[in-house]
């Protein structure tokens, strides 16, 4: 029967109506060609927004008329002490190639305050409990001129274990403390440049989580504000960011905060690797081509070797805003820019959703997505990337792609593995895991000593990770990780196994039914369900 297509106008929505049509899946470093049954619903990516043609002139533009307050240059005098923060190494995904924005928005910057007679500068990556940059990603990140100039006393990252590096700003009427690192808090000027990547990026998470100390952190990275956040990529319904914004406020009446936010679309491929994001129906002979190759070199290459390369294909994202100024009028702006881009129409929600694990997330830049990564992937990311209500039905069946194959880095996840090793196999109750163990790791010496002097994640990373896999766990009736490589996985984290899609999609209709609907999220997807 020849595929026939019905294509929504309006919205990156495909049904399948052939007896069944081959759709490319990522699992873990492969790209796997499968078939899917007819009827199924495929959600691709809205195609990329063109980029600013000029954006040294737009972040320029957006310092000289910021929202809320004076320009940029009018808040600048002699003498006075000024810090930079930005984002680091967790977006955008995978990273940009160079030049980065973030090194255009400080060299802009840094030329404006030398301009100025600034010269007590400095630059702090804001890593909260994510692992430290190392110096070589530190360079790549903001270039050559400026690492040569700030690094590594003027140009660092942050340190929420270093006590007298911190300071305590405030505290919300809901007892939520607030510890703030100490040379930004006692700047006269903090700037913040970021990049927003996902909805739930900026605004006062910035400052307030990017900046923080671990018991600053505790009071929302907790299991209940997941679940009572529907979804935390819909900032208007996210509990998470209403908790940040309480915090985000002190920081506002404390600090002279100045932010400058940026936009991009999804523009993640060059010409060479493009066809990755398109409809595989519309395959040109050459992208066919391509895709066999490129198949059949990765299956050639160790494990390692495949990660590798992947992760050495810097993205092509590219600017598509920028405003500055105060907080909550410069976020709004930049939310409402990130939701062309991303939000997809839909209409009706699914019995089984299908999603395949790309091999990178925020967590594992330049390393392994590991089985705690995998389960935040799936139970948080692409489960959450909606707003209004869940693209799947409550007690669905949720159908992860990957390998699930029981690897760690032993330099940047070591926590990690004393969680998934020890803990899962008592239990998988966040909130149990949350009040018997979570501060045990938090204060572990040898976790507290990796994270400060190594590049290792925070000794309670492992439990947010847990947590952000929350809202998931309570909807979905059943995961099933299709083409799971062992059972020991797959197990430890409550989900079944299947061989391959074909297997999964079988198990999962015998759970709900042999007229249960079906939608696939097409990877790679940034993209949030937007409801009916």
């Amino acid at each position: 029967m020849a595929l026939q297509l019905r294509r929504k106008t309006h919205e990156s929505i495909i049904y399948i109506d052939s007896d069944s049509a081959p759709r490319i899946i990522p699992s873990g470093e492969d790209f796997i060609l499968e078939d899917i049954p007819v009827g199924t619903r495929v959600l691709y990516p809205n195609p990329p927004i063109k980029g600013l043609p000029n954006r040294e002139a737009a972040i320029r533009y957006a310092l000289n008329h910021p929202l809320g307050c004076d320009p940029l240059f009018a808040q600048l005098e002699p003498g006075m002490k000024v810090t930079i923060a930005i984002d680091d190494i967790s977006l955008p995904l995978p990273p940009m190639a160079t030049p980065d924005i973030r090194q255009t928005m400080l060299e802009i910057v840094l030329g404006m305050l030398a301009g100025h007679g600034v010269d007590d500068v400095h630059i702090i990556i804001a890593n909260s409990l994510h692992r430290k940059m190392t110096a070589w990603e530190m360079k790549r990140m903001v270039g050559q001129k400026v690492f040569d100039d700030f690094y590594p006393d003027r140009y660092y990252n942050h340190d929420a274990e270093w006590r007298d590096g911190l300071i305590k700003i405030g505290e919300t009427r809901h007892k939520e403390p607030l510890f703030l690192n100490r040379r930004a808090a006692e700047s006269d000027l903090l700037i913040y440049c970021n990049i927003n990547f996902v909805p739930m990026d900026g605004g006062h998470k910035s400052v307030a989580v990017g900046l923080c100390d671990y018991e600053s952190l505790r009071a929302h990275h907790e299991p209940q504000t997941i679940r009572d956040s529907d979804s935390y990529m819909d900032p208007a319904r996210s509990e998470l960011a209403h908790k940040c914004e309480r915090l985000g406020k002190i920081v506002d009446k404390e600090l002279n905060v100045f932010h400058i936010e940026t936009s991009i679309n999804n523009r993640m491929y060059g010409s060479d690797m493009d066809f990755l994001l398109k409809n595989e129906d519309d395959f040109t002979a050459f992208d066919r081509m391509k895709f066999e190759a490129m198949r059949y070199t990765m299956s050639k290459l160790p494990r390692a070797a495949r990660r590798k390369l992947l992760h050495s294909r810097p993205a092509q994202y590219e600017m598509t805003a920028c405003f500055a100024g105060k907080t909550e009028p410069v976020h709004a702006k930049i939310i409402e820019k990130g939701f062309q881009q991303y939000a997809v129409p839909v209409r009706g929600q699914c019995d089984i959703l299908i999603t395949g694990i790309p091999d990178i997330s925020p967590y594992n830049v330049y390393s392994i997505l590991n089985p705690l990564l995998v389960q935040v992937m799936g139970l948080g990311y692409h489960f959450n990337f909606y707003r209004n209500k869940p693209l799947l039905k409550k007690g669905g069946v949720m159908i992860i792609h990957h390998p699930c194959y029981d690897q760690f880095d032993h330099n940047f996840h070591p926590s990690y593995i004393e969680f998934f090793n020890r803990l899962l196999p008592e239990s998988r109750d966040a909130f149990y895991l949350r009040e018997k163990y979570e501060r045990e790791f938090a204060n572990n010496p040898s976790y507290v000593e990796m994270y400060r002097r190594g590049n290792a994640y925070h000794g309670a990373h492992p439990f947010f990770m847990w947590y952000w896999g929350e809202n998931g766990r309570q909807h979905v009736g059943k995961v099933i990780a299709a083409g799971a490589e062992n059972a020991h996985v797959p197990a430890m984290l409550g989900w079944d196994r299947a061989d391959n899609l074909t297997e999964a999609i079988a198990m999962a209709r015998n759970y709900m039914g042999n007229s249960a609907e079906i939608t696939m999220l097409h990877q790679p997807m940034i993209g949030i369900a937007d409801m009916e």
